[in-house]
């Protein structure tokens, strides 16, 4: 690979944390990143299950939209598959492919973790329905990325921002639980105005030459 390679990926990486933001660019996967981001330990937790997800599931998609579901990808079985369009099936596998990982995932935290299954509760297995993992699939259809190096260090990216801003939504909760915040602004109000204010803060990355 490369140094050119490298540096667009890298490049890709950074952009897809900071400047395109799941959380702050495109509000997506909110359910899940208000209801957390309670405290640090199982927002590292969450973060790290949906980092997991978006990066296998993404490229996984991304095979399959190469070879199996976009116009002519069934061309390696033949002349006569040149013409074979399965796009109309992209949503249902892909969610199938998301569904079938984030099930891998809750097996293995509930054995390897049982007090972090516990306190992730309901939201575990709601990653399957997070929209920010079916998201991130549908901007890796839309952008059309040529390589799977690509998709995969787009995934990676993707769900490594989204951890990011729900580990720093839940340090800056943690701490203010010591502060005399007004009755009307406490839990979700409070949560909303950090998230807006953090949103403003991410736009600040978009001044970065990338």
């Amino acid at each position: 690979m490369n140094l050119q390679v490298m540096e667009n990926l890298f490049n890709l990486f950074v952009r897809n944390v900071f400047t395109e933001n799941m959380v702050f660019a495109y509000f997506l996967g909110m359910c899940s990143f208000l209801a957390v981001s309670k405290t640090v330990k199982t927002s590292v937790g969450l973060g790290i299950a949906v980092i997991f997800v978006i990066t296998v599931t993404v490229p996984v998609n991304w095979l399959m939209e190469n070879y199996l579901l976009k116009a002519g990808a069934l061309k390696w079985l033949g002349p006569s598959f040149e013409n074979v369009d399965l796009s109309f099936l992209s949503f249902l596998l892909f969610i199938a492919v998301i569904a079938a990982i984030v099930q891998l995932i809750e097996m293995v935290v509930e054995k390897a973790a049982p007090a972090l299954y516990n306190a992730l509760g309901i939201f575990l297995p709601l990653i399957a329905v997070n929209c920010a993992v079916l998201g991130a699939a549908l901007f890796m259809q839309e952008r059309e990325y040529g390589t799977i190096a690509e998709a995969t260090v787009y995934g990676f990216g993707a769900g490594f921002g989204w951890a990011l801003a729900i580990v720093v939504l839940a340090a800056i909760r943690e701490k203010l639980k010591y502060s005399n915040i007004p009755a009307p602004l406490r839990g979700l109000g409070l949560a909303f105005i950090l998230t807006g204010l953090l949103a403003i803060a991410f736009m600040g990355f978009s001044g970065i030459k990338i």
